[in-house]
């Protein structure tokens, strides 16, 4: 009898077409499982889960199941999926490192450029018929070379942001659990420093892409949003919760710090009504990995860990990719 998956919402057809080769495969709405217990009325039907971010597979989910062995995050990291149930459960847990780095790092550098420059208000005030000719004080934004950047994180995501800020001639600065390697630093000319507050005082972009965890919630507090210095950018491409997003808009608001730009929330896809009307910011709705290239890649590791699960093949092809 053929395996039966489950993927909770449209991705690229070439990650269903693979799946079909081995499996019966069920694809759902949008949003048809943003919900606990629509998951739990219809997965335990399921030999595998093809999930996505906002699919909160919670304890409560995991103990439901009876035959579900792998479920494959869509995403970089695990925050929607508890973990530690599918440990204790027996459930395979699998994402998709590496192939929307790049993407992201694209992204992080547009909302830099866009902030910076100020391009979003130029483009809305032409737009608006505003455009009265070139003036010497019109939108006035600053350069970017010989800037300083701190990266949160410096991960596959923000060694990809690094390698872009270099060639734009930006010194820069990370944070991170633990010093990369000599040939990365030497490659990108980049500092470490231990104490973050350190290296957040000094800098003129904050680069948030660090994991979301206990230790990093709110990594970016009223405490720490202090430290900038009137012209610094806030940048987030890693997860919402890293950013108090209400004491970041009040910054804003108070002209504490020049812009941010962001692409995640904390309550997705809510945002904070405080941000919607700061001055100077870029907002945009999680389109880190958001290319055509990108989604079929995570659709394909995906798809290849459950065959990888299913089928009891050595997993030493995706050993990164599954826990």
């Amino acid at each position: 009898m053929a395996y039966k998956v489950l993927v909770t919402e449209p991705i690229h057809s070439d990650a269903i077409d693979y799946l079909r080769e081995f499996a019966d495969v069920t694809v759902g709405k949008r949003k048809q499982y943003d919900e606990e217990n629509a998951l739990i009325q219809d997965l335990n039907d399921f030999d595998a889960a093809l999930t996505v971010l906002s699919n909160p597979v919670t304890d409560r989910v995991i103990t439901s199941l009876k035959r579900t062995k792998i479920i494959a995050n869509y995403a970089v990291g695990y925050n929607n999926i508890d973990i530690k149930a599918a440990k204790k459960h027996g459930i395979r847990v699998s994402n998709t490192p590496d192939v929307l780095s790049e993407a992201t790092a694209d992204i992080a550098l547009s909302l830099l450029l866009g902030v910076a420059r100020k391009t979003t208000q130029a483009d809305a005030d032409l737009r608006k018929g505003l455009f009265d000719g070139w003036h010497p004080e019109g939108y006035l934004g600053m350069e970017l070379s010989g800037k300083r950047a701190a990266i949160i994180g410096m991960g596959r995501i923000g060694t990809a942001i690094a390698r872009r800020l270099k060639g734009f001639g930006i010194q820069i600065g990370y944070f991170n659990r633990s010093r990369v390697a000599h040939q990365i630093e030497s490659e990108l000319n980049a500092q470490f420093f231990e104490d973050a507050d350190e290296l957040i005082k000094m800098s003129d972009f904050i680069f948030l892409s660090c994991p979301l965890t206990p230790e990093t919630h709110h990594f970016l507090d009223e405490r720490r949003l202090g430290l900038l210095h009137q012209n610094a950018i806030v940048i987030n491409t890693g997860r919402g919760p890293l950013i108090d997003e209400a004491e970041l808009a009040k910054s804003l608001q108070e002209k504490k710090i020049f812009g941010a730009g962001l692409d995640v929330f904390e309550k997705e896809p809510e945002v904070h009504p405080l941000l919607l009307s700061a001055p100077n910011t870029l907002l945009l709705p999680h389109i880190g990995s958001g290319t055509y290239e990108t989604r079929r890649e995570m659709g394909l590791l995906a798809a290849k860990a459950i065959r990888i699960v299913l089928h009891g093949e050595n997993e030493t092809e995706l050993t990164n990719l599954i826990c």
